[in-house]
């Protein structure tokens, strides 16, 4: 038997397609007190676009996080919500966006970050580097229903694109099939 090497071993389940990973985080959505929380619950009814990022004040995050919230409004009018998460406290959060763009901040943002600060939501989604404490640059896509629809994880050098996470939010809302460099507004087959 192989009990010690066994019980080390992790299993990575695919997530697509079952219930997404309940969360409950201390999150932004109220700046001023910080008292907020996000829960997976909060996002009944709509689609969520929930992106993990490593860490507050880093070089690649803020592109990423400025360039969702530049967009948000696109991503509302079809009916998602966009969710950022790291495992910074909800202070550190709170201290970038209240820091100026050109200052290393991302300024004032149209969604709130969750702080998972005790990195068990990082790991139900797979995406925590455990030896450092911080997130590869996971997203995840959830239906209305709480279904895991869509998920990619980049390495942390890598940045994400708003247009293709419109693209896959979009062509998932089809409930059709869609071909390969299906653009919004093509027929699906």
């Amino acid at each position: 038997m192989c009990l010690e090497h066994c019980a080390k071993e992790v299993v990575h389940m695919p997530l697509v397609g079952q219930k997404a990973p309940d969360f409950d985080m201390p999150s932004t959505k109220d700046l001023a007190t910080l008292s907020s929380r996000v829960k997976l619950d909060d996002y009944r009814g709509k689609w969520l676009v929930m992106f993990f990022y490593p860490l507050d004040f880093t070089f690649v995050c803020p592109t990423e996080i400025t360039a969702m919230s530049d967009r948000a409004q696109e991503f509302f009018d079809l009916d998602a919500e966009i969710l950022g998460v790291s495992t910074d406290s909800v202070h550190s959060h709170k201290a970038w966006i209240n820091t100026p763009r050109d200052k290393n901040g991302i300024g004032e943002i149209k969604f709130p970050l969750a702080a998972d600060m005790t990195k068990q939501v990082s790991r139900d989604y797979d995406v925590l580097i455990e030896k450092d404490g911080v997130a590869l640059r996971g997203l995840f896509i959830i239906d209305p229903e709480g279904i895991l629809k869509y998920q990619v994880v980049h390495d942390l050098n890598i940045g994400r694109s708003v247009d293709e996470t419109l693209r896959v939010l979009e062509a998932l809302q089809t409930g059709g099939l869609c071909p390969a460099n299906w653009k919004p507004g093509q027929k699906t087959l």
